[in-house]
């Protein structure tokens, strides 16, 4: 039994048309997304689907649709009535990805000590080069997209597409609340400090030793959010009181 086709899909005008539209989506998508990663909406941020359509060039239709891709992929959050908002990620949640990540980066590293090609590591090593160079700059927002480029390419060089798939997912929702944490200028040598400690244990071969550093480097990331946490909230109880006094 043969199925007809719908005149539109019969249409070869009509099929470019659509799949010019999904790519339009898709680097709309893509964009906002960069723009939220980076930091240029913040968490809790509205997004304004004319003010977007009008600055990317685009009508709105992309734009509502990249909101609802961004929506899945657990970057943004769709309000009614209100509109749609960059998501704030709470510390619980936050914790729980920290878990996660840490199980996963000691599967990377352990892979990687075994796997990784003389190119790959020349790469990694350039990357933390750079990171260390945005340290002494004191350039927090160059360091955070450094270092969401050197653990993807970690995962990326591993080899396994599925965790690939689902370590991204997560990044991305954490790096919401991570982005915050860099933003506090003296954890950026730390920081640097742990992913030269990666490099090295990779380097050497040591399977056990290099799964362990990306399990540790994971788990103290998580320490210092939920201590960052903690001082966040106390400096906001310690302004309200203040406020409340002189009122």
């Amino acid at each position: 039994m043969s199925v007809a086709l719908s005149p539109v899909l019969n249409s070869p005008a009509a099929t470019i048309a659509l799949l010019q539209s999904s790519s339009l989506t898709t680097l709309v998508q893509q964009g906002i997304e960069r723009s939220i990663l980076s930091g240029e909406y913040a968490p809790g941020s509205k997004l304004v689907e004319a003010t977007l359509a009008e600055k990317l060039g685009v009508s709105r239709g992309p734009v509502r649709e990249a909101f609802r891709m961004l929506e899945e992929a657990g970057l943004v959050r769709n309000e009614k009535n209100r509109g749609v908002f960059v998501r704030d990620i709470p510390i619980d949640e936050a914790v729980e990805i920290f878990d996660l990540r840490a199980a996963m980066d000691e599967l990377v590293g352990r892979q990687l000590a075994k796997n990784i090609t003389p190119v790959q590591l020349k790469e990694i090593k350039a990357l933390v080069d750079a990171m260390e160079r945005s340290v002494k700059a004191d350039d927090a927002r160059n360091y955070h997209l450094l270092n969401l480029k050197f653990h993807d390419r970690l995962v990326e060089m591993a080899g396994n597409r599925k965790l690939t798939a689902i370590y991204r997912k997560l990044i991305k929702e954490l790096a919401l609340f991570r982005r915050l944490n860099l933003a506090d200028g003296w954890l950026m040598p730390i920081s640097a400090g742990e992913h030269r400690q990666i490099v090295k244990t990779i380097a050497s071969g040591d399977a056990e030793a290099a799964g362990r550093a990306m399990f540790d480097h994971v788990m103290e990331s998580k320490e210092r959010t939920i201590a960052n946490d903690l001082r966040r909230q106390a400096r906001g109880v310690s302004d309200a009181v203040r406020e409340h006094r002189t009122t």
